[in-house]
This record gives C-alpha cells, structure tokens and sequence, in this order.
C-alpha cells in the first residue's frame, strides 16, 4: 500500500459532521492557528487501528503520507512512524528522526505534535546531546517550540527533569497559549515524579510564570496551594 492508497482508504471513511467539528475545534479559522487545515472526519481509535495495519508501509511511503492535505493523513503517518521507531533499529530510528525534524511544516497542530514527539524526537535524543531541543525552542516556529518541551516527556518518564526545566525556562516569555498550556502540562507531569523539584521551580518563577501555564503546573496541588499560586504569587 502507497501513501496515496492510504489516503484514497481515509477518503472513503469521511463524516462530514465530524469533520465540520474538527475544524472548529483544532481553530482552523482565518488568523487562527491551524488556518487552512483539512479534516475527514475520522477519530483518532479509528486511525490508531489503521496504523496496525499499515506498519509495514516503508519509511518513504509514510513521510508521503505526511504531505496530504489532510488532517487525518498526516496523524495516521506520524502513527505509523511512531511504530516504526518503537520496533525499528538504529539507523531507521535515526532516518526518521532526521525527516521527522525536516517535515515540522507537515506537523502543524498539537495533537500531530504530542501523539509523536516524545517516542520520535524524545526517545532518539534519550542517550544523546539534547542540544537540539534548545535549538527548536528557539524556533520562530510554534510546532518547533511545542516539539521541544513535548519530546522532554520522554526523559521525564526516566526521572530525567534537567532539561524539562530549562526549556520551560527558555518559554517563559512565549506569547502562544498553546506553548504555556505545554509547558505547564510537563512542568505537572515533572511534579508527579518529583514535587520538590516542581517547588523549588515554581518558587523560583511563579511570578513570571503565563497564568495558564502556571495553572496547569499546579494542577495536582492541594487546593488551598494552589489557590496561594494563583492568588497571590509574592509571597513564593
């Protein structure tokens, strides 16, 4: 199967409704940030069973995949190359890191962003300089900025949090919702590991901290601390 078969497969599983639905959610507006996206129509269990079926579709025919139009289409790709990575070998793993970071043009949303940076970008870089990290935090890019601190989930999940703290660090300015609600969400998840080191953080940022990115650090705070966060910043 070719990543135009594929694409001819999605076509005829389109729900107009659902698709109308997406558009709006994932702000697919004029000046919005996912402007001039395309939706089928397709939910995300339904794709995830394709890309069982369609690991076996070359690297080639995947980052293909990745060019369509469609929003669904390029889920389904960065499925399937997630895949490929968790079974692959050394050098497939390092193919796809490469294109992957040569495609972020076609990995234009959050949800293409967190379904794959982090077992792409994330795990490709475990063992390695995570110099490029601080590199894509500095990107003009929004999806760049987002596949950085994204990817650092993967460390978290080793107790790994250096680096986690320094590119929330380096987007602390960031003017996009959606990099503080980032951010926020891995600065919580570090917090779950290791809530001093959240602390010891937040003590030390809070109050530059975007308020939606601080609200989502805090999330899994007792009620009256985090109520101390967001109301009254000072005093940490």
């Amino acid at each position: 199967m070719t990543g135009k078969g594929i694409e001819r497969r999605l076509r005829a599983l389109r729900d107009p409704l659902i698709a109308d639905h997406h558009l709006r959610f994932f702000k697919c507006g004029p000046g919005q940030y996912g402007e001039g996206d395309a939706f089928l129509g397709i939910m995300v269990p339904a794709l995830r069973k394709l890309s069982r079926e369609f690991t076996p579709i070359s690297v080639d025919e995947a980052f293909a995949l990745l060019q369509s139009k469609w929003h669904e289409a390029r889920i389904l790709a960065l499925m399937i190359l997630v895949r490929k990575c968790e079974r692959g070998d050394e050098p497939a793993r390092q193919e796809i890191y490469r294109r992957y970071l040569a495609s972020t043009n076609r990995i234009n949303n959050w949800d293409l962003v967190d379904i794959s940076a982090p077992a792409i970008v994330g795990a490709y870089l475990h063992d390695r300089d995570r110099a490029p990290l601080f590199t894509l935090a500095k990107s003009s890019s929004l999806w760049e900025r987002r596949i950085a601190i994204i990817s650092t989930l993967l460390f978290i999940r080793h107790d790994q949090f250096d680096d986690t703290l320094r590119i929330a660090e380096i987007l602390l300015d960031d003017r996009h919702d959606l990099i503080h609600k980032a951010t926020g969400w891995m600065l919580r998840e570090v917090g779950k590991r290791d809530r001093p080191v959240l602390e010891r953080f937040l003590r030390k940022h809070a109050r530059r901290m975007p308020r939606t990115m601080l609200r989502y650090a805090i999330e899994r705070f007792p009620e009256e601390l985090r109520g101390r966060y967001m109301g009254k910043p000072k005093s940490f």
